[in-house]
């Protein structure tokens, strides 16, 4: 699908449809309200249902049901609203049915502000209902990135079976950015034996599904707790994700996630470039977006980065002033927003680039900034 503008709460609607989710059940509460209203008219034209609960108690208990036959579920909130959904969150991650729950957050305690915050970080992360339980929680900084991290959860919630939370804020939401809605492109899923799916019956070759959440015995609860601690830890160490910038040997280090965590760095001479970088970890880094345009680089060489308008030329004269100062080419990488519009060139190379060489390139006719970035310094 071609770049578009969209509204936070619009693309993480239409990036659920694409990954496949056909069921949600909500209730109004602002700042969230336009993920409900795209699903109410998107759902029926992909042959889903969209339904409008009594109340947020109402619909998780929905999502249970939906999601206890396999099918893909959503729902989505703010605040308060995803408090009075605790009780059945919980139940959800002790009958280990995967969904997707988003929480687009507003200012607290109690009804509070319909302002952005980010005051539901504990609640979020540290499993907000009742029991000793966690689930993993994606918290997009951009309007690109819920879209690609929605579609994420859908398949993390199906890879081990467990709710996901998407994290947003009322500035996500809100806002409206560039989007470019990927093709879906499941990972490799494991079937879904365990579904209610009403077609059993005595004498079929597999067991009857029953989902549950109640464990009377303590061994088996405490068998249970124990499987799901486990899985936990599988999802901590393969689906963790965490930008880096210049850890190596920093003695303060700044934490931040969604909104906030949208950079703005800084280079000696003072040139300034907005960037939004994502990693697995290990002190590595995946930069994908520079000043609003996508792109995606990992950080591991030096690198030098042009803006630039899209006109002919301009790559011969970058790669001529690199050969005239001995400097070899790693990988080489254009983005543009459009034919004739601004645009950016990423260039990995093998070593620092002279002070001259960069002087040079910032006085071409066609080229608006030059940056050296090197993530080692």
């Amino acid at each position: 699908m071609a770049r578009q503008m969209m509204k936070g709460n619009e693309a993480i609607a239409e990036a659920a449809v694409q990954a496949g989710c056909r069921f949600f059940f909500g209730y109004p509460i602002t700042p969230q309200n336009e993920i409900p209203e795209y699903m109410s008219a998107r759902l029926p034209e992909v042959g889903g249902a969209f339904v409008q609960a009594e109340s947020e108690v109402a619909a998780i208990n929905m999502v249970y049901g939906a999601a206890g036959t396999g099918a893909r579920a959503m729902t989505s909130s703010s605040s308060p609203g995803i408090s009075l959904k605790q009780e059945g969150i919980s139940y959800i991650v002790g009958a280990q049915l995967p969904c997707v729950i988003v929480n687009i957050v507003r200012g607290g305690p109690g009804l509070g502000s319909i302002q952005p915050a980010q005051s539901d970080y504990f609640q979020a992360t540290r499993g907000g209902g009742h029991g000793d339980y966690y689930m993993p929680v994606l918290a997009p900084a951009s309007v690109q990135e819920a879209v690609e991290l929605t579609q994420r959860a859908f398949d993390i919630a199906d890879q081990y079976r467990t709710p996901v939370m998407v994290l947003g804020d009322g500035i996500i939401g809100q806002m409206m950015e560039p989007v470019e809605m990927p093709e879906y492109q499941p990972r490799q899923l494991p079937a879904k034996t365990w579904a209610a799916t009403g077609d059993w019956k005595e004498g079929c070759d597999r067991e009857r599904a029953i989902i549950n959440s109640l464990y009377i015995e303590p061994d088996v609860c405490e068998k249970h707790n124990q499987m799901l601690f486990e899985r936990y830890a599988a999802i901590t160490e393969n689906e963790t994700m965490v930008a880096t910038e210049m850890m190596d040997d920093a003695e303060i280090a700044v934490v931040a996630y969604g909104t906030t965590a949208r950079i703005a760095l800084t280079g000696r001479s003072g040139r300034r470039m907005s960037v939004v970088a994502s990693s697995l970890g290990g002190g590595r880094i995946t930069v994908v977006e520079l000043d609003g345009l996508r792109v995606r680089f990992s950080g591991d060489l030096p690198t030098l980065i042009v803006k630039n308008r899209d006109q002919p030329g301009l790559v011969s004269d970058v790669a001529s002033m690199l050969a005239r100062n001995s400097v070899n080419i790693a990988t080489l990488q254009l983005y543009r927003d459009h034919p004739g519009g601004s645009a950016v060139m990423v260039i990995e190379i093998d070593k620092a680039v002279p002070q001259e060489g960069l002087d040079g390139l910032a006085h071409v006719e066609g080229i608006d900034g030059v940056m050296f970035l090197n993530v080692e310094e």
